[in-house]
């Protein structure tokens, strides 16, 4: 008859106890290390039988990295000297294989307390540490979101005020410049302060672009016409130690898009392969059309049409590591002082905003492809466009209403309306503005309205002032609002602050002209 559990001696009901475990391994180790006993568990996933095993320095199941560095032995003196070892790490089993293992080294005293060796207990835990990892990539990935999501709000609420500043600055260096009594001398700094207001504005448009908030003017038109247009300033940008090459693919090539946003994207990837190229090289600059892109981002349209539009360069390539940070804001490779880490930033942002993504592939000494993956669009014929006549002062009187919040920016913006012979009116936001209309005040040609004011927001003003005084002619100004950010299509023409004198110009003089902003549904 066989006895139960209970009526086995103590050593038997250890034994059964332990060859019953088959998820650990359980085993004595002597005073120097070796194998002294082994039960199923250690058998089923480390693969050594028994009789393989017993004997052996229980150092075999480490890494060869390890085994060179101590570490077997730095546990058993652990256990020995603190009374039990703790740790995670890579184990082997017998056919090479490597294991993410928890293990527990306890110190083995006889009845008059001397030290004969020691109990081990290991588990494999690949599977958890797999879950593990996944679930902080998870959160690091949510963390990175959520920090670059902080930025881009911080990034639009800068570049409203920044915006208003630069417009005042910029219109205040063009009253100076109208005028013709300064000297010579002091027009040289005159000029200074409009060109550092262009890069300024240049550098918020890059910051807006990272942040996808930048508002776009979208045209229909072929990438071809692009790079054909771009070819020489390329040329130039690279110089003679690189070559040059262009590859045109079969498939529509034709993008709704921002083209000026797209011009720069091109052109910072090309500075970038120059950059990665100092001793020369080829970069070979290529379009084609696609039936699907590849499974990049969420805002990829996987069963549609893409244009692939690739920057490819023979230069020293990237590390992963590298690789992984290159779109992030301030971001750079290259020296402090070089650049302001934003173009990549802007690339991206540009690509993104306008449904597409952007594919990196680079390998350290074996250069790197930049390719953008954008919407394709179906062809539309040009139309023909009445030249507009440019004049610093156009030859014909407008009732100006300009809607503004800002007082510094109102104050330069009215006064060059009337320095240009305009009839201006100037008011602080949307209530004055309607009130003034609905008193009589009307028969203005043009209102101006900033998007961002107290109350109403001027699109939202200008939709009332379209359905009510349908002859005004409604033109927008923004240095940056939700209100517009994102959106495919605007109802009215938009100018972006810092806009220029010949902005101001073309908005008098030309209804419908591309320059005062995104197209009108």
């Amino acid at each position: 008859m066989m006895q139960s559990p209970s009526e086995l001696p103590e050593q038997d009901r250890y034994r059964l106890l332990v060859d019953a475990v088959m998820d650990y391994a359980i085993y004595l180790l002597d005073t120097k290390g070796r194998v002294s006993s082994w039960n199923p568990g250690a058998e089923r996933f480390k693969g050594y039988k028994e009789e393989e095993i017993i004997g052996q320095h229980f150092s075999v199941f480490y890494t060869e990295e390890d085994r060179a560095s101590g570490v077997p032995r730095r546990a058993l003196e652990t256990a020995r000297n603190d009374g039990r070892f703790e740790a995670e790490g890579w184990r082997v089993r017998k056919d090479g294989t490597r294991f993410w293992c928890s293990v527990v080294i306890d110190p083995v005293h006889d009845e008059k307390g001397q030290h004969v060796g020691f109990a081990k207990i290991t588990r494999d835990i690949t599977e958890q540490k797999k879950h593990r990892e996944e679930l902080q990539a998870a959160r690091d990935s949510m963390h990175h979101a959520h920090r670059m999501e902080a930025i881009g709000r911080l990034t639009g609420g800068v570049a409203h005020d920044f915006n208003n500043f630069l417009t005042a600055i910029r219109f205040s260096a063009e009253f100076l410049k109208r005028s013709g009594e300064m000297p010579a001398s002091l027009m040289r700094y005159v000029g200074i302060i409009s060109d550092t207001t262009e890069k300024a504005a240049q550098l918020t448009r890059q910051l807006l672009a990272y942040a996808k908030k930048q508002p776009l003017k979208p045209h229909v038109f072929d990438v071809r016409d692009s790079l054909s247009s771009l070819r020489q300033l390329f040329e130039a940008s690279v110089g003679s130690s690189i070559a040059l090459a262009y590859e045109v693919g079969p498939g529509n090539t034709t993008i709704y898009a921002d083209p000026a946003q797209l011009d720069s994207a091109l052109l910072n990837l090309v500075i970038n392969a120059r950059d990665a190229m100092p001793a020369g090289g080829r970069l070979t600059i290529s379009v084609q059309g696609i039936e699907r892109p590849p499974t990049l981002g969420a805002s990829l349209d996987l069963d549609a049409p893409h244009v692939a539009v690739a920057v490819k360069d023979t230069g020293i390539g990237m590390e992963d590591e590298v690789a992984k940070h290159i779109f992030e804001p301030f971001f750079s490779t290259k020296g402090q002082h070089e650049n302001s880490g934003l173009g990549l930033s802007q690339v991206q942002g540009f690509v993104q905003q306008s449904g597409g993504d952007v594919e990196v592939h680079s390998r350290l000494g074996q250069g790197t492809t930049f390719t953008l993956y954008l919407p394709a669009a179906e062809p539309a014929t040009k139309p023909n466009s009445a030249s507009v006549r440019q004049s610093d002062d156009p030859q014909v009187r407008n009732r100006v209403l300009l809607v503004e919040d800002n007082r510094m920016v109102g104050e330069v913006v009215v006064s060059m309306l009337k320095d240009m012979g305009q009839d201006a009116t100037w008011l602080l936001d949307a209530e004055a503005a309607l009130a003034h209309l609905t008193e009589g005040r009307g028969g203005y040609d043009i209102a101006i309205l900033d998007v961002v004011l107290p109350g109403m927001n001027g699109v939202e003003l200008g939709r009332r002032i379209r359905a009510q005084w349908p002859d005004i002619r409604v033109v927008l100004a923004s240095g940056y609002s939700d209100a517009i950010s994102g959106q495919e299509v605007v109802p009215f023409p938009v100018m972006q602050k810092p806009y220029s004198l010949e902005t101001l110009t073309h908005v008098l003089l030309a209804p419908d002209s591309a320059s005062a902003g995104v197209p009108k549904r």
